[in-house]
């Protein structure tokens, strides 16, 4: 049975976000609980979409993943994304890899990494 609850959607979505970003920036669950002060277990959980993080752990987890606060609080569906995306400081395109519900979390890492190849040539 295919979940309903558009919110558990929404968590389900910024777990994979941040593992995707966690991966990229090739830090272990580990690490990232070390840098954000988060344990691992509950990294673990917001990754599978099990918990809601708060605002401070989404802070903390966005610093140390180098990626804006707003990035991530826009996956968490706590801002709004039309109309704000570019105002926000979120990759459009990234975006749009990321919320595909057909790739996988590996393929999306792929796309968004050879992406990111693209912009840093000279």
């Amino acid at each position: 049975m295919v979940d309903q609850d558009p919110w558990r959607s929404q968590l389900t979505l910024l777990g994979e976000f941040i593992r995707t970003q966690r991966k990229l920036a090739r830090l272990s669950l580990r690490e990232l609980a070390d840098m954000t002060k988060v344990s691992n277990a509950y990294l673990s959980q917001i990754e599978r979409g099990l918990h809601q993080p708060s605002v401070r752990v989404l802070q903390s987890v966005a610093q140390a993943l180098n990626v804006s606060a707003e990035t991530l609080l826009a996956q968490a569906g706590l801002i709004v994304q039309a109309g704000e995306v570019a105002a926000a400081g979120v990759n459009a395109t990234e975006l749009t890899i990321r919320s595909d519900p057909s790739l996988t979390t590996a393929q999306k890492e792929a796309l968004i990494g050879v992406y990111r190849s693209f912009l840093t040539e000279d």
